[in-house]
């Protein structure tokens, strides 16, 4: 049975279980868990990381450990009973976890390996805090180590500051709000500014001395020195090196290292050195042999200084290598350093080039113990430590020290008798009172021990030597009195043996008889002569003689005269002995009583050094004389006593306090001084107010906290000597000093008077009185004297220095131990409340304001402990009263302030607004129901209640505000929030009773609900974005605070009723922006909100519009801000759909939540797009799909502009610059060209709508240039050229006529890459919603080829699954929760045909036709019907043709579209046949006309299309065709299909006779190697026309060939010659295309000369048989990008009848797209479309398959090799005509139906219109009808598809003469296109039209702008023509299409005639809106 545990509650695994049991909750070794049952071995509970998942584990996996249970029951929760850093530690390791695996992913590398060290650190200090066995004082180190460490990951991660008191964590709900801020505001300081140390440690570490002239042992002395005063600032360090240069004692590391120790901030600067002398000890002369002495000399070796700023800036723990120089003369060797540090050059030199002392330098800061700690193997393993000379900056109380320091500096001797001078040694002992020498007492420095003497250096034959030597002299104090010290000299010979000869000596007593030591300085010692083997044991004798000569009394002239002398210089350092003889007068009163006064008085003078070094013996003389004498001298020993206690104030003895602390406590035995004190210190302040110099008063009061600290502790003595006697008088006796006090305090001065300034020194100190007063006195009388004593102080005071020093009392008295007191506290409040009131209404002191504020709050909470005590309550009650308000705007006012400039400033600032704010917070926290009630009784008017609202809401509006506190400071946040909102909660109740109903105040309600808006929305409360174990604890402590106000929004919300209409529209968007908070409560809670919003606009307005409205602008603004998800727009949409089900106004409704919730798919996709890196298809075309949605659906211009803006952004960053351009241009013509000023819009100044639409277009022409798109351009160039000229700016019309000329030379001269498209499906649920189970066509980029294309999406769709086939997929590839993507090239369907048929049109102006404004693309899939017949599969070879209507034309704004309609149709294999045929009989032409007109420059593609088609060894050529179709089983079996049999034997025979034609010019240009190839194509070419029975072509076939060419319409213009035959036989004028003549029979010559003849000769023949006409070339041959042949564009001769007149229906199934080629090797542009019959005309087709190819029975392998065409024409070329070098893939193009004539305009004689004037008129005769036959022109009923571009008929005739043609005899209708208008009847149509009727007929002017916008609103696709209609004859070709030349004329003309109707046929911009 399962029982709840009661102690077992928290454990840790101990090993991983899997839990495979049922129920078993799986776990990792290391988790924690919280268990909640037991049974029988088993534990129930979960882990805490996971407390949702619940399960059993074994109980011997878990190993308990101690826990507080807090919350029992259902939602307890466990906190583990261990030290608090450990928990904190185990937490935040556990969160750097995660964070840290993420920097590695991040490539954050630097600090992935800087935490992992930190981490394993904190883990190591955690296993030794919980192992338990370290020291309290380690534990103490360990813990803030381990803080630090903590502290700092977590800044670098970016995470929480934690407040800490004493290491541990601290809970903001057990102090008050104050604390936590100051807690926070000290972590955040130390942080940012660590405070910089006051005493520095230089450590030193010898290593080697390195030289080449080594060989003797040295010593090595440093010392730090002051190269500004020229002195040394520490006692030297002294190491012994061997001769190699190495320490002597390796072992003994505190003989190599040291610490000079106390160095102040001061001596790091420059000029401050470390000085090294080297000397060395062995013989006299560096370079002497070895001789027989043994005596060995300490001699002068050399001098290395560094300045201790280098050790700054260097890296500490590199080695230095000082470089060693000696001196060039030894008698400077004194001042070596000096001049090595003056740089003085000629005084010194290396000595040696590769010498260098080797050490070790680091500074170290801090205070000693601090190092102890911190560098333990440093003082473990042993350091020397060097002091500085004299006493540190900070002389502390314990310290012992007794050092005297002598320097020998230089001595003057005699020659003594010798020829040379002297060298002098000098060996130092010390003597104590009974002549013994003092063993161990003479140093030479730290480092080594002391020694019993010391040797000098020697200085080589020298009488007056320097030494400089410094030496310590560490005698014991008790050892002073009577010891001294003697010098003796001696001569070092160097030839007797090395003798040291003594010759005299000098002596120094240390201690004068009066007990004063030695004073510090330089003293001249006399040198007392004495023989070698004299005796100096005899002490006493030699003591009684002078040592002196300051001390020789001046009758002993014998000594005084002697020129020998030696100096030394003293220095004592010691806290014992004194130098100062007044100092011990004073301490030595009783010998001399007579001195009393003196010594007193001179006191003041003495050393403050002197004074804290005797301080007890003092002040026990002071208060020995004043009990002795205090009627004599009871006001001086009080003066006295007032200059020692101010000597303490001073920085370097403050620490003495403690000293004098101590002294009071239990030394002090003045049990009668307080009458003395108290007396004189009343003396002092009754004479205030009339003295006129106060500085000795101010000095006393000063004193005043020591002063009542000996007069309390003396009355304390008395009371305890004599049981409390005297009790009532010293009551007396204060009262009396108080009234004084407050006499003088009340005096109201100018702040510059000397009194004002006494007010304020005693204020300052007053405070530190109240401690003592309480040791004798009850808490409210001192209450009481505080009270009164600051209560005297003038209300109006004119000082502000005194003003400030008040508040300072105040907050010092609030801080002190007296006001912690509840019982002083209600005494002393309104004091403090009063004058705090005072100031900050003023704005004055704010700083000293908050910082009592803070305190008088903090200590309310300490008192609180949980439950409020009735006093508490009370304070509060007053506090609430006198300050909220005051304190209210005091936070307003500093917020509303300009931030001061300064640094320093800003951060005081900064300071004031927390404090005040966690004043706020704190006294908030403290409110109760009652003290809320209280307050909102207090406002005597409704106005006030709502000021006060109004305010407490600002301000906590400010309180919310990001930059309130640091980002780091969430503890900090979540406490301003939990206060703000149950503040709130009161507040609400208020809001609700007195401004509801009639008493309504929209004011208040509003900055209430603005308030809950920002509060819900704030970065803090976001708890999602935080780690799960920091959303745990704030939801255990906190709660969710967002739902918690939602639901308060709600609820106020329904208290509105009817005053809800006045927060609509204004706050749809703030509640919108809390429901698109992801918390699932509070967005169910919120979103019925709107529900009642649009039920109440409904009501007032009959809509709601303003709902959807502000609904819609919102969404865009936040959404694009991150906010909203998938499960909001669900979410959003179920509920209010379900609230309004019921309401009247239901479906407007839903409409509403449709449109948003579609706004919100789309909104949601484009953001997903556009946090994806580079810019790609996706992101464009997300941004086009809502750019359209706010046009269509919202009609929101402003947002449908900015995102015009941003989509032209994405084309201009992915250099997409004609979509650019496209897309700039809905901007565009959005604007007028009118004056109406603009307003600043996005990066638009303001501006006049004229000069913001000139800029766009200048903008988008200068992206149409870099598009290439330069057709466009130029119209918008004429467009502003129009505006220009209007205006008669002719400055910028020539420039824009300049621009335009450009465009045109760019046409002409550049060359333009054709793009490749591609159809892409995007199936799946999968993808976003824009793109979801939709198809496109994409328009490729430059060179980018299918594999490369369908490798870009597939990088774009990553997840995506690429489909293999190209069938249409089925529904559950539709619903599949993945990516489908199918891809596959379409051929393009170009709208403007009439361009591309013209003859003589450059192929780079073709160019841009055949690739832009396309809307329809084509696929065509070949496929087998029926059973395949192996051996010739041609016969069951079908082709599917699809047929792509896209949305928009491409290019457009976007380089892909959405397919809007899909039309298939079935080719049957006899109409592939004859498209196939077609195909290849255009590509033969086109390459003959190439090579004939020369802009071929290598005969070869010719040669091997020949070869193809005459030697098709693949697919048996034309005779597979034969097999197929022509069999009497296929003719039997479709006799509907007897037409299409005769076109194909038809274009059979034609392709024969190209072939006979193209032999011909091949002939005459093929090189000589390849004669052999020509002769046997000749060969096969006569056998392949034998197989197809043809003997001579009939008439029609052989004038076919004269067709192909695309002559050029300028041929009047450049007479050129030869312009139809190979050989060039003779050029006629062009003119219009005749009837077919009679058949001319072909000679009997060879082939080549056969057609050359024949082409050469063909003439049209009519009526007037005088009348030749040349043949003009089909301009269905000269499009740049179809597949399709030209139709035979010939009528014959023959009889109608005898060739029979099948019905349009029949004649309309062929198709002459090629079909058969893959992308790569058919034209690119197979696109174009073919008749068929009136079953299939509804779906128009599609061409080309851009996957599979189909079979083309003549194409041979050599064949697909792609030619080079350059030209178009046979018969004619242009000079200097461009050439192409593009592959042929892209140089076919399609013929375009012909254009109908202007409506109503077709009984008329319409004439073809050169592009040019030409003098050329069209002959004027009258043809007979005839009715066209199945070899004549294919397409006499139809007309153009394209409804925008006009243009010449397909046909091939350019203009008509009085020869019978068919107009539109040419090109069939693509298979189920129809013509774009519907033409008259046959009927109506005239038989003939007279030669008089060329009246010239008006045309519109279709060409549409070069955007979509044109498009779109221009009927796009065609309306279908009857198929019984044809059209007649007798009409003329509609216009061309209008050219730029033309379009600046004012009228079209026709016939050299000018018709005034034709409207100007520029086109402009359409405009959809204004703005």
């Amino acid at each position: 049975m399962w029982i709840p545990t009661e102690h077992e509650k928290y454990g840790v695994v101990l090993a991983s279980f899997r839990g495979t049991v049922q129920h078993g909750l799986p776990l990792e070794i290391g988790d924690t868990v919280q268990i909640l049952e037991k049974c029988e071995g088993w534990y129930r509970g979960f882990i805490l990381k996971n407390p949702n998942f619940k399960g059993i584990f074994p109980s011997s996996y878990i190993h308990l450990k101690n826990a507080h249970v807090k919350n029992k029951g259902q939602f307890e929760t466990v906190i583990p009973v261990e030290d608090s850093v450990i928990t904190e530690m185990t937490s935040t390791l556990r969160d750097w976890g995660a964070m840290w695996k993420q920097l590695y992913v991040k490539n954050e590398g630097d600090l992935f390996h800087r935490l992992w060290h930190v981490m394993n650190e904190i883990l190591d200090l955690r296993r030794q805090v919980l192992v338990g066995h370290l020291t309290h004082d380690r534990m103490r180190d360990v813990k803030q180590h381990i803080t630090a460490r903590l502290d700092w990951g977590n800044e670098q991660l970016g995470l929480d500051l934690v407040p800490r008191r004493e290491f541990s964590m601290v809970d903001p709900d057990e102090i008050s709000v104050t604390e936590l801020y100051r807690l926070m505001e000290h972590r955040h300081r130390k942080k940012e500014t660590p405070a910089a140390a006051s005493t520095h440690h230089l450590f030193v570490h010898v290593k080697s001395l390195m030289s080449a002239n080594l060989g003797e042992e040295l010593e090595v002395f440093f010392h730090i020195y002051d190269g500004r005063e020229n002195r040394p600032l520490s006692e030297r360090f002294f190491v012994k090196l061997n001769k190699s240069g190495l320490p002597k004692s390796p072992e003994k590391t505190e003989r190599q290292c040291t610490l000079f120790v106390d160095l102040g901030s001061s001596d790091l600067r420059k000029d401050v050195y470390i000085v090294v002398h080297i000397v060395r000890i062995g013989r006299m002369g560096a370079g002497e042999k070895k001789n027989l002495c043994s005596v060995q000399y300490r001699r002068p070796f050399g001098c290395a200084v560094v300045s201790i700023a280098d050790l700054l800036t260097a890296d500490s723990k590199d080695d230095h290598l000082l470089k060693v120089y000696a001196c060039n003369t030894e008698s400077e060797w004194h001042q070596i350093h000096e001049n090595i540090i003056k740089k003085a050059n000629s005084r010194y030199n290396l000595s040696g080039s590769n010498t260098g002392l080797a050490v070790a330098l680091q500074l170290l800061h801090g205070d000693i113990e601090q190092l102890r700690r911190e560098y333990m193997v440093l003082f473990t393993r042993g350091v020397s430590i060097t002091r500085k000379l004299g006493f540190s900056d900070v002389i502390m109380p314990g310290e012992m020290r007794n050092d005297l320091y002598i320097t020998l500096e230089k001595g003057e001797f005699e020659k003594g008798g010798k020829s040379v001078a002297r060298n002098v040694e000098i060996t130092v002992y010390v003597l104590d009172i009974d002549g013994q020498i003092l063993k161990t007492h003479v140093a030479a420095g730290s480092g080594e021990p002391g020694g019993d003497e010391y040797h000098s250096l020697v200085l080589y034959h020298n009488n007056s030597p320097r030494w400089a030597e410094q030496i310590k002299l560490p005698i014991p104090v008790d050892m002073f009195r009577g010891s001294h010290v003697r010098f003796e000299f001696r001569h070092c010979s160097t030839k007797d043996k090395g003798e040291k000869k003594l010759f005299g000596y000098s002596f120094v007593p240390l201690m004068q008889e009066d007990g004063r030591t030695l004073p510090d300085g330089t003293h001249e010692l006399i040198i007392h002569k004495c023989e070698e083997n004299t005796s100096l044991a005899d002490y006493p004798r030699y003591l009684k003689l002078p040592f002196s000569k300051a001390n020789l009394p001046s009758n002993n002239q014998t000594l005084k005269g002697t020129k020998e002398s030696f100096w030394i210089t003293s220095f004592l350092c010691s806290t014992k002995l004194t130098q100062n003889g007044d100092m011990l007068d004073l301490l030595k009163w009783r010998a001399h009583p007579e001195r009393i006064n003196d010594s007193l008085s001179k006191l003041k003078e003495i050393d403050g050094s002197e004074i804290v070094k005797f301080l007890q013996d003092t002040l026990d003389t002071l208060f020995g004389i004043l009990d002795e004498s205090s009627q004599r001298y009871g006001l001086k020993v009080f003066d006295s006593l007032v200059h020692i206690i101010n000597l303490l104030q001073d920085s370097k003895f403050q620490h003495f306090k403690p000293v004098m602390d101590t002294y009071i406590e239990s030394h002090f035995a003045g049990a009668l001084s307080y009458r003395d004190l108290i007396k004189v210190l009343k003396w002092y302040v009754d004479r205030i107010v009339d003295a006129e110099h106060q500085d000795h008063i101010q000095q006393v009061l000063k004193a005043s906290e020591y002063i009542f600290k000996y007069i309390i502790q003396s009355r304390r003595l008395f009371s305890l000597a004599t049981g409390g006697q005297n009790e009532e008088e010293f009551r007396v006796c204060i009262h009396e000093l108080f009234m004084s006090i407050r006499f003088f305090l009340s005096q109201e001065n100018k702040s510059t008077t000397p009194v004002a300034q006494t007010q304020a020194v005693f204020l300052r100190t007053f405070p530190a009185v109240y401690g003592e007063l309480l040791k004798i006195f009850t808490v409210r009388e001192v209450a009481g004297f505080v009270r009164e004593t600051l209560g005297s102080l003038p209300t109006a005071v004119h000082a502000d220095c005194l003003e400030a020093v008040k508040l300072q009392c105040i907050a010092k008295t609030v801080e002190s131990q007296l006001y912690t007191n509840p019982e002083s506290r209600c005494i002393l409040l309104p004091v403090v409340l009063r004058v705090l009131q005072a100031h900050m209404q003023e704005q004055r002191d704010l700083v000293m304001c908050a910082r009592i504020l803070t305190s008088m709050l903090s200590l309310i909470k300490k008192e609180e402990n949980g439950t409020a005590e009735p006093v508490v309550s009370e304070e509060v009650e007053l506090i609430v009263e006198s300050l909220l308000g005051v304190l209210l705007r005091t936070i307003l006012e500093i917020s509303n302030r300009p931030q001061p400039a300064g640094p320093a400033m800003r951060l005081q600032f900064q300071d004031v607004t927390g404090e005040f704010v966690a004043c706020l917070l704190a006294l908030l926290r403290q409110m109760s129901d009652r003290h809320y009630q209280q307050l909102l009784q207090a406002f005597s008017s409704k106005d006030n209640l709502r000021d006060f609202l109004l305010q407490i809401f600002t301000v906590f509006r400010i309180l919310i505000r990001p930059e309130m506190f640091s980002k780091d400071w969430t503890v900090m946040r979540l406490v301003t929030n939990n206060v703000i909102i149950t503040t709130v909660l009161y507040l609400s109740d208020a809001l609700r009773k007195n401004f509801l109903n009639d008493k309504f105040d929209y004011k208040v309600w509003d900055s209430y609900f603005y308030l809950s808006v920002i509060f819900i929305n704030q970065p803090c409360l976001q708890l999602e974005s935080f780690s799960p174990s920091k959303r745990k604890k704030i939801l255990e402590k906190y709660g969710d605070m967002r739902v918690m106000m939602g639901c308060e929004i709600f609820s106020m919300w329904q208290n509105l009723g009817e005053h809800k209409l006045n927060f609509i529209p204004a706050m749809i968007g703030p509640f919108l922006e809390v429901t698109l908070v992801p918390q699932p409560d509070l967005r169910n809670v919120m979103i019925p909100i709107f529900h009642d919003m649009m039920d109440w606009e409904q009501r007032r307005s009959g809509n709601f519009k303003q709902v959807e409205a502000k609904l819609i602008d919102k969404l865009d603004s936040l959404m694009s801000e991150g906010k909203g998800d998938e499960t909001y727009r669900e979410l959003f949409n179920s509920i209010l759909l379900k609230k309004i089900e019921r309401e009247t106004w239901r479906e407007s409704g839903i409409s509403l939540i449709a449109t948003v919730t579609r706004l919100m798919e789309r909104l949601l996709d484009y953001r997903d797009c556009m946090k994806l890196g580079e810019v790609d298809g996706k992101k464009i075309g997300c941004t086009v799909s809502l750019l359209n949605f706010y046009k269509t659906e919202l009609n929101k211009e402003e947002m449908y502009i900015r995102y015009i803006h941003k989509l032209y952004d994405l084309h201009f960053k992915a250099q997409n610059y004609t979509e650019a351009s496209y897309t700039l241009l809905l901007y565009d013509e959005l604007l007028e060209w009118s004056e109406r000023p603009l307003r600043e819009f996005l990066n638009y100044p303001m501006q006049s709508e004229w000069q913001r639409k000139e800029y766009l277009h200048l903008t988008i022409v200068q992206n149409f240039d870099r598009g290439k798109c330069w057709e466009n351009g130029i119209i918008l160039c004429r467009e502003l050229a129009d505006q220009y000229e209007s205006y008669y700016d002719y400055r910028n019309l020539s420039k824009m006529r300049m621009m335009e000329a450009s465009l045109y030379d760019k046409i002409m001269d550049q060359q333009r890459l054709e793009p490749e498209f591609f159809r892409v499906g995007f199936y799946g649920k999968k993808f976003p919603f824009f793109l979801r189970n939709k198809e496109f066509v994409c328009r490729g980029h430059d060179y980018e080829r299918l594999e490369a294309f369908q490798q870009r999406m597939l990088n774009e769709f990553p997840h995506a699954i690429a489909m293999q086939h190209v069938n249409q997929p089925d529904q559950t590839i539709y619903q599949a929760d993945a990516q489908y993507l199918q891809i596959y090239a379409v051929t393009p369907i170009p709208e403007s045909q009439d361009v591309l048929q013209r003859d003589g049109v450059p192929d780079n102006i073709k160019s841009f036709y055949k690739f832009n404004h396309i809307w329809r693309f084509r696929y065509d899939r070949p496929f087998h019907k029926g059973t395949k017949d192996k051996e010739n599969e041609f016969k069951s070879l079908w082709v599917e043709r699809t047929t792509l209507t896209l949305v928009q034309s491409l290019p457009g704004i976007s380089r892909w579209f959405e397919v809007d309609k899909r039309e298939l149709v079935e080719v049957s294999p006899l109409e592939n046949a004859i498209e196939v045929i077609e195909n290849k009989n255009l590509q033969l032409r086109t390459l003959i006309t190439q090579c004939q007109s020369r802009q071929m420059q290598n005969i070869n593609p010719l040669t091997m299309c020949l070869n193809g088609v005459i030697d098709a060894a693949v697919n048996g050529g034309l005779a597979r065709y034969q097999e197929a179709f022509f069999v009497k089983d296929y003719v039997m079996n479709h006799p509907e299909d007897g037409e299409k049999i005769g076109r194909l034997r038809e274009l059979m025979f034609e392709q024969a006779h190209i072939l006979e034609y193209g032999l011909a010019v091949h002939e005459k240009f093929v090189p000589q190697d390849m004669r052999p190839l020509h002769k046997k194509l000749v060969d096969q070419f006569h056998l392949m026309k034998s197989s197809l029975g043809i003997q001579e072509f009939p008439a029609y076939v052989r004038a076919s060939p004269v067709h192909f060419t695309n002559g050029s319409p300028r041929t009047c213009r450049n007479s050129v010659p030869n312009i139809i035959s190979p050989d060039g036989g003779r050029g006629l004028a062009r003119r219009s295309l005749p009837s077919y003549p009679a058949v001319n029979r072909y000679s009997s010559s060879s082939l080549s000369s056969q057609a050359s003849n024949e082409v050469s000769n063909i003439t049209g023949q009519s009526e007037s048989s005088d009348e030749v006409f040349n043949m003009q070339p089909s301009p269905s041959t000269s499009s740049l990008s179809s597949n399709h042949s030209a139709s035979p564009n010939v009528t014959s001769s023959a009889p109608s009848s005898a060739r029979g007149s099948p019905q349009m229906a029949e004649k309309h199934k062929h198709s002459r797209e090629n079909a058969c080629l893959s992308p790569r090797d058919r034209p690119v542009s197979a696109i174009f479309p073919n008749p068929m019959d009136p079953a299939q005309r509804a779906a128009p087709h599609q061409i080309g398959d851009a996957t599979l190819p189909r079979s083309d029975p003549n194409l041979s392998a050599p064949d697909k090799v792609r030619p080079t065409p350059s030209s178009w024409s046979l018969d004619s070329v242009k000079e200097g005509a461009p050439s192409f070098s593009d592959s042929f893939g892209k140089m076919l193009c399609p013929p375009v139906p012909p254009r109908p004539p202007y409506s109503g305009s077709s009984a008329k004689n319409m004439r073809s219109q050169s592009p040019v004037s030409a003098s050329r008129s069209p002959q004027k005769t009258t043809v007979p009808p005839f009715t066209p036959s199945p070899t004549e022109c294919q397409s006499t009923s139809l007309v153009s598809n394209s409804p925008v571009l006009s243009g010449s008929y397909s046909s091939g005739i350019s203009s008509l003469s009085r020869c019978s043609v068919s107009e539109a005899s040419g090109t069939e209708l693509p298979v189920g296109d129809h013509p774009a208008y519907p033409l008259p009847p046959p009927s109506t149509l005239p038989n003939s039209v007279s030669s008089s009727s060329d009246e010239p007929i008006r045309r519109e002017n279709k060409t549409p702008p070069p955007y979509s916008v044109y498009e779109r609103n221009n009927p796009r696709r065609p309306v279908p023509l009857p198929h019984s209609l044809s059209i007649p004859p007798q009409a003329d070709p509609p216009a061309l299409p209008p050219k730029p030349h033309q379009l600046r004329t004012g009228s079209m003309k026709l016939d050299g005639t000018s018709d005034p109707r034709v409207p100007r046929p520029r086109p402009l911009p359409r405009k959809v809106s204004q703005l």
